[in-house]
């Protein structure tokens, strides 16, 4: 409830008008419901009795969004997704849907996400959001080693990345899906993996996309501010990365390490993996043993992948029957 209305406000700021809102409540308490009831009585609102997780709920919205337009207008109809606890600035959207216009072959579009800092949180008369110039993300990196990460997070906004507009995907926080782009990557009702359930379902859902032969682009002139509850940069040494990694909620370092080894086991080619496995294997046996001898109470989450593999590679088989690209293709992401 304490983004919602700023999300909202800067989305009816939007140059760019030609848009519905469907805003889903994951079982919330805090009464975004009665206040978007209220405030705006317009607004296509979903509720959701508990929690399904940001792909269960995302994926509620896609399908809404799909089975309300005919199949025939997909390739030119988009799907936002945003996190709530996003500002827009007010070209966002235009900037967004300039660069649809020239790229046909590009199913995921995103912008430019710096961090947004709230001030003087328990005075409401002195409250302020300082918009900064400190990098969110600009795209997904991908490593040699397959891990993931929001390219330039923590770095001051020079224009480092904005000649780079090709990359591996967009982070989930705040990307726009081509329809029909989704629509062939489905895997029956699901978009985002529901088995993810958080957390590392952008990145699955990219790396589909781009084995799909779907390109994603960046688009620096769109730019938005992310609050982001949990955040480290990109570039951090050994310590640093130790600390980070012990400040995480037990949730959250379970389901990232549960669903990496589930984005391995689902996207990772055979050959990509022979081919990569003395920069793969290392990191995960330093992960395991990290795991083992610091958070032994998320050694659950190898359990929980284990448990999870018959299913996920039924999807890995759907999966690469769809591909149209080969491994050497996908394998420029990963240098």
């Amino acid at each position: 409830m304490r983004f919602i209305p700023d999300l909202i406000a800067s989305l009816s700021e939007q140059t760019f008008q030609d848009f519905n809102i469907l805003l889903i409540d994951n079982g919330s308490t805090d009464g975004v419901e009665t206040f978007i009831r209220q405030e705006y009585p317009q607004m296509t609102f979903l509720r959701n009795a508990r929690n399904l997780g940001f792909s269960g709920a995302h994926n509620q919205g896609i399908r809404y969004a799909l089975e309300h337009w005919d199949v025939k207008d997909y390739e030119d109809s988009f799907i936002l997704v945003t996190n709530p606890d996003i500002i827009l600035s007010p070209t966002f959207l235009e900037e967004l849907m300039k660069g649809t216009v020239d790229h046909p072959t590009v199913g995921a579009f995103g912008g430019k996400l710096r961090r947004a800092f709230g001030e003087n949180l328990a005075d409401e008369a002195l409250q302020e959001t300082v918009r900064s110039d400190l990098l969110d993300s600009t795209a997904l990196r991908a490593h040699p080693n397959r891990t993931f990460t929001d390219r330039g997070a923590g770095e001051m906004d020079q224009g480092q990345y904005d000649g780079q507009r090709e990359v591996f995907g967009l982070s989930g926080a705040l990307v726009l899906y081509r329809a029909s782009a989704l629509n062939e990557v489905r895997n029956d009702f699901e978009f985002f993996d529901d088995d993810f359930f958080a957390y590392k379902e952008d990145v699955d859902l990219a790396w589909r996309l781009q084995r799909a032969g779907w390109d994603a682009r960046y688009i620096p002139e769109a730019l938005a501010f992310h609050y982001r509850g949990m955040f480290g940069p990109e570039k951090m040494g050994f310590w640093e990365r130790f600390r980070n990694r012990r400040s995480k909620s037990k949730s959250r370092s379970f389901y990232s390490t549960r669903n990496h080894l589930l984005l391995l086991v689902k996207n990772l080619s055979v050959i990509d993996g022979i081919l990569a496995v003395f920069r793969i294997v290392p990191l995960e046996f330093g992960r395991f043993f990290y795991t083992l001898f610091f958070e032994a109470s998320n050694l659950r989450a190898y359990s929980a992948a284990l448990s999870l593999t018959p299913k996920i590679l039924k999807k890995r088989f759907r999966l690469m029957k769809l591909r149209k690209r080969g491994s050497k293709e996908l394998r420029k992401w990963f240098v």
